[in-house]
Parts: structure tokens; sequence; C-alpha cells
């Protein structure tokens, strides 16, 4: 979502970006754990399945470096990776509580609750993007 309006003059006068903020993408991270919580709920009696989830934190950090344009890249191989955990540091497994015999680590309770968390919290970002698209959309009209 990175695109901007002109006005009639030719100029830029609306960044998507900066109008937005920081919540598309959180509302992109809250799609990715539905995601994952969704697959351990799956997988629940899956022998030796290991219940992974991501972390959110690591994911808005990395939208909010990759939007200021500051990024440190590994420019050869012999450099070193500048991101904490490596390049897929959002994904995570989880430790259970309760490990099982067959060394499957989904808590089916605990998913479920993570994922109707997942499912308000991603509502919640909606409501608020829809909000700041209906302002802009005045905005734009003249209202």
């Amino acid at each position: 979502m990175q695109g901007r309006a002109q006005d009639s003059g030719g100029s830029m006068a609306i960044s998507f970006d900066k109008a937005l903020g920081i919540h598309q993408h959180a509302l992109e991270a809250r799609v990715k754990r539905g995601e994952v919580l969704a697959n351990n709920l799956a997988n629940a009696d899956t022998p030796g399945f290991k219940a992974r989830d991501v972390d959110f934190r690591a994911m808005l950090e990395k939208a909010q470096q990759n939007a200021s344009g500051f990024n440190m890249e590994r420019t050869h191989d012999a450099h070193m990776d500048t991101t904490p955990g490596g390049q897929d540091n959002e994904l995570l497994y989880r430790l259970p509580h309760q490990p099982s015999v067959d060394g499957n680590t989904v808590e089916t309770q605990q998913e479920q609750s993570r994922f109707m968390r997942n499912a308000m919290d991603y509502q919640a970002s909606f409501q608020f993007l829809d909000g700041k698209f209906s302002g802009l959309k005045k905005a734009l009209s003249g209202q």
C-alpha cells in the first residue's frame, strides 16, 4: 500500500504509508499469525508436530525499518546477519506447558484461545484502518 494521491497540480498530496502508519503492517502480521495458528490447530493430532507462532513485535519492527528506508543489508556472504535470529526471525517454535507422549506440542485449548484473540485483534486493526480510509475519503472529497 505505497500509493499516493496526486492533487490537480501534480504534487504528491497524500502518502498512504504516512496516513495509515504501522496499522497496515499490523493487519498483515495478524493475517500471517492467523495462518500459523490455524496450521497448529489443523495438526493438533499429528504425531511429532511442533507448534509455531510468530514474533509479532519482530514483524512490526521489521516493517518500521523497511518503511523508514534505513535498512542494513548483507552485501556479501561474509558479512554478519544484522537481523536478530537470522532471516526468518518472526516464526518461532512454541514450548508446551505439558508435552504430549507422541512429541506433538500443540495444546488445543490454548491454540484456540490464541486464535480467537488474534481474530479479535485483526478485527480491531481492520476497523481502525477502515476509519482511516473513511477519513481520507472525506478529506479528498472536501467534506
